[in-house]
C-alpha cells in the first residue's frame, strides 16, 4: 500500500490490512487442505480508486456465505465477514481452477 501512496497508518492501509487479515484467517480456518497453502494477491485499480484483495485456498466444497452471518453478541468469533462487508465496497467468491476458490473484496481508497 505504501508503494501506491498510502502509508501504513493511513485509513486506506488500515482498512485493507483488516480485510486481508479477516480473509486470510478464514482461509486458514475454513479453507485449509492438508499440504496446501493459501495465496494472497493485492491489485490496485487507480482509475476506480479501488484495491482488490484476493485470497485463494484449495477447499472447493467450503464456500463462504453469500451474506455475512449473524454473530452472537457475546461470541468470540463470527464477525470477520461482518467487518469485511462493512469495510469493502463489494466482496464475494468465485471458483479457482483447477481446484479451490478465491474470496475477494474491493476497498475504496
Amino acid at each position: 500500500m505504501e508503494e501506491w501512496g498510502h502509508p501504513p497508518a493511513s485509513d486506506a492501509s488500515c482498512k485493507v490490512a483488516l480485510v486481508v487479515g479477516e480473509l486470510a484467517a478464514n482461509a486458514v480456518q475454513h479453507g485449509r487442505v492438508p499440504g496446501r497453502d493459501f495465496g494472497l494477491r493485492l491489485a490496485l485499480d487507480a482509475a476506480a480508486g479501488l484495491v482488490r484483495i484476493e485470497v485463494a485456498d484449495a477447499a472447493t466444497e467450503k464456500q463462504p456465505p453469500t451474506t455475512p452471518p449473524s454473530a452472537h453478541p457475546e461470541g468470540e468469533s463470527g464477525r470477520g465477514l461482518l467487518l469485511v462487508n462493512s469495510l469493502a465496497v463489494r466482496w464475494g467468491s468465485e471458483p479457482r481452477h483447477p481446484v479451490g476458490k478465491v474470496v475477494w473484496a474491493e476497498c475504496a481508497l
